[in-house]
C-alpha cells in the first residue's frame, strides 16, 4: 500500500519540469525587454542628461539581476526538485550546478530580491521631487519600508541558515 502511494507521489515531481521550462521562455522575454531598452538608449546617448542615463542603466541592471534570478531558480530548482542535469564536466558546466541545495537557493534568492529592491528604491529616489505632489513622499517611504522588510528577511534567513549549519556540524 505504501509503495502505491509513494511511487506516484515521487513521480509527480516531474509536473514541475514544464514550469522550469516556462521560466526559460520568461528569460527570453526579459532578454527582449533588455535589448529593447538598450536600443532606446543608444541613439540618445550623447544628448541624454546624466541622471536619465543613470536611471536607464539601473533599469538594465535591474533586468539583468531578474534574469540571473530566473536562471538560478530554473537550474537549481530543477536539480533540487526534479532531476539531476547531466552535463559533462568541463567547458560549459556552471561551477555551482549541482552544489546549491534548497537552503542555499533561498539565501541567494533573498539576496537577489534585496538587490533588485535596492535598485528600484534608488531609481524611485532619483526620480523623486519634493514638490512633485501626488503622494511621492509616501510612495518613497513605503518603498523604503518594503525594502527594509526584504533586508530583514534576508538577514533572518542568513542567521537561521548559519545556526542550522552549525547545528549539523556539531552533530
Amino acid at each position: 500500500m505504501e509503495s502505491l502511494i509513494e511511487k506516484p507521489l515521487y513521480a509527480s515531481r516531474w509536473i514541475m519540469a514544464p514550469v522550469y521550462l516556462g521560466l526559460s521562455i520568461l528569460l527570453l522575454v526579459l532578454a527582449f525587454k533588455f535589448f529593447q531598452e538598450l536600443i532606446h538608449i543608444l541613439p540618445a546617448l550623447l544628448t541624454m542628461p546624466e541622471q536619465t542615463l543613470i536611471l536607464k542603466i539601473l533599469t538594465l541592471v535591474d533586468l539583468t539581476l531578474v534574469g540571473s534570478l530566473v536562471v538560478m531558480v530554473m537550474f537549481s530548482g530543477y536539480e533540487n526538485f526534479v532531476s539531476k542535469i547531466d552535463i559533462e564536466e568541463g567547458g560549459e558546466k556552471l561551477s555551482w550546478l549541482g552544489k546549491m541545495d534548497s537552503g542555499s537557493l533561498k539565501l541567494k534568492l533573498s539576496a537577489s530580491i534585496v538587490a533588485i529592491s535596492a535598485i528600484h528604491l534608488l531609481k524611485s529616489y532619483m526620480e523623486f521631487s519634493p514638490d512633485g505632489g501626488d503622494g511621492a513622499e509616501t510612495k518613497l517611504m513605503w518603498l523604503l519600508i518594503v525594502h527594509m522588510g526584504f533586508v530583514l528577511s534576508a538577514l533572518c534567513m542568513q542567521v537561521m541558515d548559519k545556526m542550522d549549519r552549525a547545528s549539523k556540524a556539531h552533530h
